[in-house]
């Protein structure tokens, strides 16, 4: 039975939410949920006849509030966030090379620091790396035609670019990448694809690189003295 495979889309915050879920044991995960969609991720869950295990961040996001706390709360699920970040509650802190299991199914955990201090990427593997399941969630680490930016929360355009080149980029080729937001409405691409076209990374030095990134000069995201704070806290409340 093939695992089950939802992408889900913010327009606001053109943010990706993936749902991952073992058909055999009906366990599952979701990656950077969104409070605005928590009754639209919950229908998808239900609709599957699947049981969340985990409410997975690839960061703290700047530009939208996660669900993951109030999921945990609705569902039995544990949280889970990168030991690196700066989330102050959480179930499971998480570190280069854990895993995390729903069922059958497990995710590896990569630290890819750069973004932001603390951002992981989850590489999905089944017990065959077959097209499904050979697939890295890359968060902000690394978009399709991009990469996010690097100038606040702990971020570091040379941690960035390793981490891109050092660690995603000696992924297998054929390993489909599916990023955190997209602005131009792409969905999937490739380890390769990326390589070989990623006009921030393409044929670029490490030096290229760092003064490509340090030379944006972009606005700060709208919501982040928002969007921060309250994703320290899995998008709780304080008094909760």
């Amino acid at each position: 039975m093939e695992p089950v495979f939802e992408q889900l889309f913010d327009e606001e915050s053109s943010t990706l939410t993936y749902i991952l879920g073992d058909p055999v044991t009906c366990s599952a995960v979701i990656i950077d949920p969104v409070d605005l969609h928590i009754e639209r991720d919950l229908a998808v869950l239900a609709r599957h006849g699947l049981s969340l295990g985990y409410a997975l961040e690839t960061h703290a996001h700047a530009d939208h509030i996660t669900s993951s706390g109030l999921l945990a709360r609705r569902t039995g699920a544990k949280t889970a966030t990168p030991f690196h970040c700066s989330v102050t509650t959480c179930d499971l802190r998480l570190f280069d090379g854990d895993e995390v299991r729903f069922g059958s199914e497990r995710l590896e955990v990569l630290h890819t620091p750069g973004h932001t201090e603390g951002s992981v990427c989850y590489l999905w593997r089944g017990a065959q790396l077959d097209q499904v399941r050979n697939a890295v969630f890359t968060g902000d680490t690394l978009f399709i035609g991009g990469c996010g930016r690097a100038d606040f929360q702990g971020g570091n355009a040379g941690e960035l670019y390793d981490s891109i080149t050092d660690t995603l980029f000696t992924l297998p080729e054929q390993t489909r990448i599916y990023p955190a937001h997209d602005y131009k409405g792409n969905r999937v691409s490739t380890i390769g694809e990326e390589k070989r076209n990623n006009p921030r990374l393409a044929g670029k030095s490490r030096d290229e690189f760092i003064a490509l990134m340090n030379g944006l000069n972009l606005p700060k995201p709208r919501l982040i003295d928002v969007a921060v704070p309250a994703n320290r806290n899995l998008g709780l409340p304080h008094s909760v």
